[in-house]
């Protein structure tokens, strides 16, 4: 038979009104949206339910908002005779991923990317840094063009391996703006810009990493109920400090996504179960093996329909 695994969205799956439906149906799933008020002591839920949309947007907020989501469809699903095999969350959504492994509680996790959210935000000044998704290009070609780029004064790098053709760049401005244009001047390929906050699992987050690093010294990790696969190595770590070093490496260090789906179909895996907003990781899982199943959990009629 085969393997299950739960997978988390990341950063950009955000939507106003997301998870309303299980916090007004399910008492524990509206119980993780209230202790997210309360640890964080302003009315998250309030924010993630009416919006602004703009408001949500910001990292700070949009990094919390999308873990107390995950958590409460994860809730959701608790007691339904669904358990994973392996758990992997895309960059924001490994810490809903350690949350389901228990190696984190939820109000740990919930503390911890706020201020994730807000250390990357404050640590390139707005309009220094920039993302683009790079539509069609080979990762080691494309990697070599970054390091072109680099060399000649512009720091640029890749940041999220997603799946086959779709590989994202983050660096300063001027180096992300040269790889647009060489794409572009290439032909065969597209360059898109993101809108983003900053220029995120790049060496430019190394001061955002060094504060985090030193709020997750106070931190209990737990050893992994389930093995989780995270996005540095794509491969599954259990050691509890090794984990806690890898959160602070992953801030700087590119997101191997498919490599970490490709693990995971190596070790069995032929069912993906992707809990909380968005269907971002289905569309990308499908990319790189169309055979295996997907099953999105961000609604209650999607989690009725899956179990």
């Amino acid at each position: 038979m085969g393997k299950i695994a739960f997978v988390f969205p990341g950063q950009g799956a955000q939507a106003v009104g997301m998870g309303k439906d299980v916090y007004e149906a399910l008492p524990q799933s509206r119980a993780v949206f209230e202790k997210g008020d309360e640890v964080l002591g302003f009315p998250l839920s309030q924010l993630v339910f009416e919006g602004p949309d703009s408001e949500l947007k910001q990292t700070v907020n949009t990094q919390p908002a999308l873990v107390t989501t995950s958590v409460a469809y994860l809730e959701a699903l608790s007691g339904k005779g669904l358990s994973p095999d392996y758990v992997a969350g895309h960059s924001l959504g490994e810490y809903s991923a350690l949350v389901a492994a228990n190696v984190l509680s939820y109000e740990d996790a919930v503390k911890l990317v706020r201020l994730r959210g807000r250390f990357m935000e404050e640590a390139v000044p707005g309009g220094q840094g920039a993302m683009a998704a790079v539509l069609g290009a080979e990762r080691e070609a494309l990697a070599e063009l970054c390091r072109s780029i680099s060399a000649e004064g512009s720091t640029v790098e890749l940041a999220n391996v997603n799946c086959p053709g779709q590989i994202v760049v983050s660096g300063s401005q001027a180096g992300v703006d040269a790889v647009v244009q060489r794409v572009k001047e290439a032909g065969g390929k597209r360059a898109i810009r993101l809108e983003v906050s900053g220029p995120f699992h790049s060496s430019m987050m190394k001061e955002a990493a060094e504060r985090l690093a030193a709020e997750l010294k106070s931190i209990t990790f737990n050893a992994p109920s389930v093995p989780v696969i995270v996005n540095v190595t794509a491969s599954p770590v259990t050691d509890p400090e090794e984990i806690r070093e890898l959160l602070v490496r992953q801030v700087f260090s590119p997101v191997l996504w498919q490599d970490s789906v490709e693990w995971l179909i190596a070790a069995g895996v032929d069912t993906f179960v992707e809990i909380g907003s968005g269907s971002v990781l289905a569309g990308l899982i499908r990319k790189i093996d169309k055979n295996v199943k997907v099953i999105n959990i961000n609604s209650l009629e999607s989690l009725e329909t899956a179990l």
